[in-house]
């Protein structure tokens, strides 16, 4: 999973390349906000029971939301040395998320999907990129689609510690994709509020010595949240260049 942000794309031939390792990114930022897990059918000797435990009480409670609203930060470290690691980029974003449908604010870039179509907003070039959605079972990567069947197959899960984080217990769960050669990371590492049922961190580590470590800042469940919401209005966005991507 590569931790690009792509802001300007030079030529119509090379938007759709771009845009799939963007979304790859923004699944990681949607994996942390919404914390809905389904996990590997894995064999019993490969099963750790108390990580799938944590992570099955995760998924029930956010199954019973009916939206989520969350801020979150993104901190991107390159590891120096075995215990020490340099912050190299910070930035921060939004998530409103329904069912399907969302919303994601990220360092000038806006991604609406109403569960049919895609819509990539880049305000430094006043353009929009129109995809089809994520087709969940298409890849077992990461997407904004399937992030919630996305464990079902492909990771084993691990129970790491318990911790204290900012005064508030926590419980530290690794998850490691199977097909490992194939992923450009080794690890996802879920920090999970002991008490909500909730993930106040995700941490991905790189094979290439980086991480990204994603924390939610404000986490509302439930709100009211209009359809409209998840669909982009080209009357809002006065001269905005639309580049359609979708399939024929």
């Amino acid at each position: 999973m590569l931790m690009v942000w792509v802001i300007i794309i030079p030529s119509p031939e090379k938007l759709k390349i771009r845009n799939i390792d963007l979304m790859k990114t923004l699944a990681t930022a949607i994996l942390i906000c919404t914390a809905t897990f389904l996990f590997a059918q894995m064999p019993k000797e490969e099963v750790d029971a108390k990580a799938k435990s944590i992570l099955d009480e995760v998924a029930a409670k956010t199954k019973t939301y009916t939206s989520i609203k969350t801020e979150f930060t993104s901190i991107m470290e390159k590891q120096e040395t075995n215990v020490k690691s340099k912050v190299t980029e910070t930035q921060s974003g939004t998530l409103q998320l329904k069912g399907t449908k969302y919303k994601l604010e990220f360092k000038g870039q806006t991604i609406f999907c109403d569960s049919k179509t895609q819509w990539t907003y880049i305000k430094e070039s006043n353009e929009v990129q129109i995809n089809n959605a994520p087709d969940p079972k298409a890849t077992d990567n990461p997407n904004p689609v399937n992030i919630f069947t996305l464990y079902e197959k492909g990771y084993k899960y691990k129970y790491e510690k318990e911790d204290v984080v900012n005064g508030v217990k926590v419980d530290i769960v690794n998850l490691y994709p199977l097909d490992a050669a194939k992923k450009a990371y080794h690890t996802i590492r879920l920090t999970i509020d002991r008490e909500k049922k909730q993930i106040i961190s995700v941490k991905v580590l790189n094979k290439n010595g980086t991480s990204n470590t994603i924390t939610v800042k404000n986490f509302t469940p439930n709100s009211e949240v209009p359809d409209t919401m998840f669909t982009f209005n080209k009357a809002d966005y006065k001269g905005v260049d639309v580049v359609d991507l979708r399939d024929n």
